[in-house]
């Protein structure tokens, strides 16, 4: 299991994590088969049902869909459901805790801005 790095984080929450970076990322496109729960727990060496949970979340999330005798299918719309999904969680997790910080240490908008600017042109 060398691609699982966080032990504190449930195993299929990854799998489900890592299908979703591949839809964002173009790998798996729209209307495209995504591998088999046993692929998955053939490749990770993890148990077939804790891949098929991980699956199985981003179908009731609407990611994924089922063709019965066929396999599992990105559904139309998910890449953009998932950027939107992803931004939002990137601005809970990472912008407000930002500002919430800064403020802590009296760096006002302005500053913060010429921070993520300098930042910016450094990567």
């Amino acid at each position: 299991m060398g691609f699982f790095i966080d032990d504190s984080r449930p195993i299929f929450m990854q799998i489900a994590e890592r299908i979703e970076d591949d839809i964002i990322e173009g790998r798996l496109p729209e209307e495209s088969q995504v591998p088999s729960t046993n692929q998955f727990a053939s490749f990770y060496q993890i148990n077939p049902a804790t891949a098929a949970k991980g699956v199985n979340l981003l179908v009731d999330q609407g990611i994924l869909y089922k063709k019965r005798g066929i396999g599992m299918f990105v559904a139309a719309g998910a890449r953009a459901a998932l950027i939107e999904k992803r931004k939002e969680q990137f601005y809970e997790q990472y912008v407000l805790a930002t500002i919430r910080e800064a403020r802590k240490l009296g760096i006002t908008a302005e500053q913060l801005t010429d921070m993520i600017r300098k930042g910016d042109k450094t990567l």
